[in-house]
């Protein structure tokens, strides 16, 4: 822990800037509190192999890796739904059309399972 000056601020060594520095990069690369700690517990042991580091680190990219997949398939619709529309009346709008439940047909009920 860094030790306080008589203004009361912090005073931090170099392995403090250093160990606070490893924390925001690993959260600007996306990863969590857990994964941070993981981390640097696994930093600590020098000696040891770094498998388990890149397997967290692979299952991190795997994760990153969906969620951009997601996101292409949701910039792709949110595109296509802007470029359907022609402007014109809000009654109209494809946009908004596209964001509404689709109507059931009226003669399709549902049916409620009966209770025994």
């Amino acid at each position: 822990m860094p030790q306080r000056t008589a203004g009361n601020y912090r005073s931090y060594a170099v392995e403090h800037l250093q160990r606070l520095g490893f924390i925001r990069r690993a959260r600007e690369l996306g990863f969590s509190i857990e994964d941070v700690r993981e981390l640097l517990k696994l930093a600590a042991h020098t000696e040891g192999q770094c498998q388990e580091v890149d397997q967290l680190v692979a299952q991190h990219l795997g994760t990153i890796e969906r969620k951009i997949e997601a996101l292409t398939r949701l910039r792709r619709e949110l595109r296509d739904t802007l470029s359907s529309c022609k402007g014109g009346r809000i009654s109209e709008c494809r946009v908004l059309q596209s964001l509404s439940p689709v109507p059931t047909d009226p003669k399709k009920r549902v049916r409620r399972a009966s209770r025994r």
